[in-house]
């Protein structure tokens, strides 16, 4: 773990790591739940948000010149209309909600806090503005006995508990992408968890 550094990039900044980035989420997201079949070409565009919003957030893991691990954060307001809307739809004032992204780690380096490290990180950026009273993020819902869920599966719901986040069914997304395999995009329900600040 000698090699293992940590950095922080916010706005616009956050461009000058998006190849790592994507390369990173392609990388995590290939597996259960998420089974993505990425390009770099569409991370590219889709990441944009990020530098384009004042204040959005990356806190980013290294081991020497490689990224390893990696989580974002940004204001609801400034996400997309696909993230903001249950929220909207539902009355909340969406100016006073941080959404949390992507929490990614390889696999080599779970087990070793930091996914702990990523939502303090995230949440102390988020309290540090004094105006939002709510953090969320959202995740894919893949139903019971998945054809490709792994036997030795375990789902974060446990971890994001005890964070002090709870689900909230009744605020949904629905994302597209392609699954491993695929071609074209498929529809996929993504259901939020939130906790005050």
């Amino acid at each position: 773990m000698q090699t293992i550094s940590y950095i922080t990039k916010k706005g616009q900044e956050i461009s000058t790591v998006f190849e790592d980035l994507a390369q990173l989420r392609i990388t995590v997201f290939h597996d259960f739940p998420y089974l993505y079949e990425g390009t770099v070409a569409y991370e590219m565009e889709y990441l944009k948000i990020y530098s384009e919003a004042e204040r959005a957030f990356l806190f980013a893991v290294y081991d020497g010149s490689k990224m390893v691990g990696a989580t974002t954060c940004i204001p609801l307001a400034d996400e997309s209309p696909e993230v903001r809307l249950p929220f909207e739809k539902a009355g909340f004032d969406i100016d006073t909600i941080f959404y949390f992204g992507e929490s990614i780690l390889l696999k080599d380096y779970r087990g070793l806090g930091l996914g702990h490290r990523f939502f303090h990180e995230r949440e102390t950026y988020a309290r540090s503005f004094g105006t939002y009273k709510t953090t969320c993020f959202c995740a894919v819902d893949r139903g019971e006995n998945h054809p490709l869920q792994p036997k030795d599966y375990r789902s974060n719901d446990a971890f994001w508990i005890k964070r002090g986040y709870r689900k909230e069914t009744s605020l949904q997304s629905t994302f597209e992408w392609p699954d491993i395999n695929e071609s074209i995009s498929t529809p996929k329900t993504m259901i939020y968890w939130k906790r005050d600040l």
